[in-house]
Order: structure tokens, then sequence, then C-alpha cells
């Protein structure tokens, strides 16, 4: 079993900062990726960005060279670095974890956090 939990949403001005951190605990037999999700009151929860197991990071057009996701595997939390941000970054933020055993692929997912962008 694995659980996720977010940390470091708030509020934000405009052209702000803000990092987002997700905890990692329990047992991965195999990680398959880890990612970014957000979803905004009326939309679809869209994937931000994502990093394999092997390091490969990818990143949705609205947020590339202005977000950056990484791991830090000693302290096994993900962080989305986020920079410029817009009013259109509003939205609850989710931490995504796909991992294997040898019987099943499993999907876990944090409880969200709320980032708010407005002046």
């Amino acid at each position: 079993q694995v659980q996720l939990v977010e940390s470091g949403g708030g509020l934000v001005q405009p052209g702000g900062s803000l990092r987002l951190s997700c905890a990692v605990s329990g047992s991965i037999f195999s990680l398959d990726a880890m990612g970014w999700y957000r979803q905004s009151p009326g939309q679809q929860r869209e994937l931000v960005a994502s990093i394999t197991g092997g390091g490969t990071t990818n990143y949705a057009d609205s947020v590339k060279g202005r977000f950056t996701i990484a791991r830090d595997n000693a302290k096994n939390t993900m962080y989305l670095q986020m920079s410029g941000l817009t009013p259109e970054d509003t939205a609850v933020y989710y931490c995504n974890l796909k991992h294997s055993s040898r019987w099943a692929q499993y999907n876990a997912w944090g409880q969200g956090t709320q980032v708010t962008v407005s002046s």
C-alpha cells in the first residue's frame, strides 16, 4: 500500500512562484511513473507533468518552461516547482504514482492541494 501526502499549496499573486511537495510512504515494488495532475472547477483533470522511473520528464504545453518536476529518492518526495503563475493555473493539484507488482499495476493518488493564483 502506497500513500501520497501533498503540501505546499496556497494563495499566490500572478507572476509568483510556489513549490508543491508529495511525500511517498509505503512499499513500491517497481515504480513506473509519478506525476502531477490538476483540476479546476468545470474542467477535467489534466496531466501537468510526469517523471518516469528512469527519470524522463514530460510537461503539458501550458506549463512548459514555467514548471519543473523533480524527485528526491532519498527523501521519498516528489516536487513541482511552479513559477510565472497565472490565474489559469488555479486548480487543485494532485500527486499520482503508478507502480507495479508481479501480479498487477497500481495507481495511487494524493488528497490534492489547492493552488489559487489571484491578486
